[in-house]
C-alpha cells in the first residue's frame, strides 16, 4: 500500500491551497505589481521555495499559407502567433518544511519595467499580463494557484510646464544716468519723472 501512495505523490501536487491577493486592479509600467499569495496546506510535505510567475504574452493575427491535403494546394490561413515579453520569477521563500493545517501569508512586490507594453486588446494583437503563485515540490508536481490576469497601464505622463521668459527694455534716467525698466514713470534713484 505504501508502495502505491509513493507512486500517487509522484504524479499528484501536494493538496494544499494557494490564492493570490492583488493589492490593486490596475497597475503601472515602471511601477510595481504587489500583493500576498496565501498558503494553506492539507498535507505534510517539503517545498524547496515559494515563489511568484510574472508573464507578458504578445499575440498578434498574421496571414500564413498552409498546405491543405484535401485541396492539394497551399491556403492562405489567418492563426494567431505569440511571444513571451517579460517572464520572471521571484522567490518569496526559500527551502521550507510545510505541516499539515499550515496558514501563512508571502508578501510579493514584483517590479514592471517601464519599457515594457501595457495591457491591450484588439481585433488582431493582444498583449496579456499574467501572475500566479508557485509551491515547488522536489519530485512531485508543484502545487500553483490560479493564473490571475493583470491589467497593466502606461504611466500617466507629467504635466509640461512651460516658463514664459518676458524682456524688460530698459531706458536711462534723462538726470542721474541710473537704468530703469520703461514700465516705471519715476527713476528708483533720483526720484525724477521719466521724460520718453
Amino acid at each position: 500500500m505504501s508502495f502505491l501512495r509513493k507512486l500517487a505523490e509522484k504524479v499528484t501536487p501536494p493538496k494544499v491551497n494557494l490564492k493570490m491577493n492583488l493589492s490593486d486592479s490596475v497597475f503601472f509600467l515602471g511601477d510595481s505589481i504587489k500583493g500576498e499569495l496565501l498558503v494553506s496546506s492539507e498535507e505534510d510535505f517539503d517545498s524547496e521555495e515559494v515563489r511568484c510567475e510574472v508573464q507578458c504574452v504578445e499575440a498578434a493575427k498574421v496571414q500564413k499559407r498552409i498546405y491543405s491535403p484535401s485541396l492539394k494546394r497551399e491556403i492562405i490561413t489567418e492563426v494567431w502567433e505569440s511571444a513571451t515579453l517579460y517572464f520572471a520569477k521571484p522567490s518569496l521563500s526559500g527551502p521550507i518544511h510545510i505541516s499539515k493545517g499550515f496558514s501563512g501569508k508571502f508578501p510579493f512586490n514584483i517590479p514592471i519595467p517601464i519599457t515594457m507594453k501595457p495591457t491591450s486588446k484588439s481585433v488582431d494583437r493582444r498583449v496579456t499580463w499574467t501572475v500566479k503563485g508557485v509551491l515547488a515540490v522536489k519530485g512531485r508536481p508543484d502545487a500553483v494557484s490560479p493564473t490571475l490576469e493583470v491589467q497593466v497601464a502606461q504611466p500617466q505622463a507629467a504635466p509640461v510646464v512651460k516658463e514664459v521668459v518676458r524682456e524688460v527694455v530698459m531706458v536711462p534716467c534723462k538726470y542721474c544716468g541710473t537704468l530703469f525698466p520703461v514700465t516705471e514713470t519715476v527713476c528708483p534713484n533720483c526720484g525724477a519723472k521719466r521724460t520718453a
